[in-house]
């Protein structure tokens, strides 16, 4: 029996969820990137954006038709199918990436380094100007990040407020461009840790998380779309040196692992090529929307 239009409009906007909880387990691929290149970034956008504290008072007050109303305005059964396909894949992914670093350790963080290093290079690509103040703010960046990734991070442990704090900033950190939740859990070694949430379900630790993520974004989200507006060339300079300075981390797990010999070197590139070509697509499919 072949399946009606809608049906298979929202299998495939499943399936587009699917891709984007993968890029998102992966840390320096973002999520939104994906959704532009599958064609759902402005329907997402624009569903996000109807979400609405006013829709739950409208329920609490009985008011029926404005509650529905609020709700058809998100888009619900796109939501849902897009969701749906985020944690599927995210289920997927977290065993794949716990198998990826049990047996192939070296590999694997050389691909992150490459991912890193590559989007790095893309965030200052987007700096529209150059300057004196460009250059203080990129060393700066890099001398932060550069000292959080000498921090050690293991004596954090993965108590329920580490996990809620580490919430607040990843989520936050996923709204800015190029920098990729799963990178800060990574540098606040909670990486593996939420993998493993996630592959056995454990609640506590994922609404923990999750909690802290959605006050983080409440409360942080507006100030940092303020300074990327308003401050958007020496934002996106400090950015840059805070994701090259914090490759520190990375390079020495590379090196406790076994250094970087040829595979490394070899699964490095290979990063830096997968968001080349997911640069390539992204800028193909924007150039289709104009």
């Amino acid at each position: 029996m072949t399946p009606d239009p809608i049906s298979r409009e929202y299998i495939f906007i499943f399936l587009k969820g699917m891709v984007m909880g993968a890029a998102d387990i992966i840390p320096g691929v973002s999520g939104g990137t994906m959704a532009l290149i599958t064609g759902i970034y402005e329907r997402l956008v624009n569903a996000i954006g109807n979400i609405h504290i006013h829709t739950l008072q409208h329920l609490i007050r009985g008011d029926k038709k404005a509650f529905l109303d609020g709700v058809r305005a998100v888009d619900p059964l796109f939501m849902g199918s897009l969701v749906a396909g985020i944690g599927v894949a995210a289920l997927i992914m977290s065993r794949i990436i716990l198998f990826l670093l049990n047996g192939y350790a070296v590999e694997t963080y050389a691909l992150f380094f490459g991912i890193i290093l590559a989007s790095s290079v893309l965030i200052f690509a987007e700096v529209s100007r150059r300057g004196a103040d460009i250059i203080v703010f990129l060393i700066a960046g890099f001398a932060v990040g550069f000292v959080i990734a000498g921090l050690n991070p293991t004596s954090l442990g993965h108590s329920l407020p580490v996990l809620f704090i580490t919430g607040a900033i990843a989520l936050c950190a996923m709204i800015l461009p190029g920098i990729s939740g799963a990178y800060i859990t990574l540098l606040f070694n909670q990486y593996e840790y939420l993998l493993n949430a996630v592959h056995t379900l454990a609640l506590p630790e994922l609404i923990t998380y999750m909690t802290g993520g959605i006050i983080g974004l409440l409360a942080f989200s507006r100030t940092l779309q303020y300074l990327l507006r308003t401050h958007h060339a020496v934002m996106l300079a400090f950015l840059t040196g805070l994701m090259l300075g914090s490759t520190r981390m990375l390079a020495g797990i590379i090196m406790q692992e076994g250094g970087f010999g040829i595979s490394a070197i070899l699964f490095t590139v290979a990063g830096i090529a997968l968001i080349g070509l997911m640069e390539y697509a992204k800028r193909r499919m924007a150039a289709s929307l104009h």
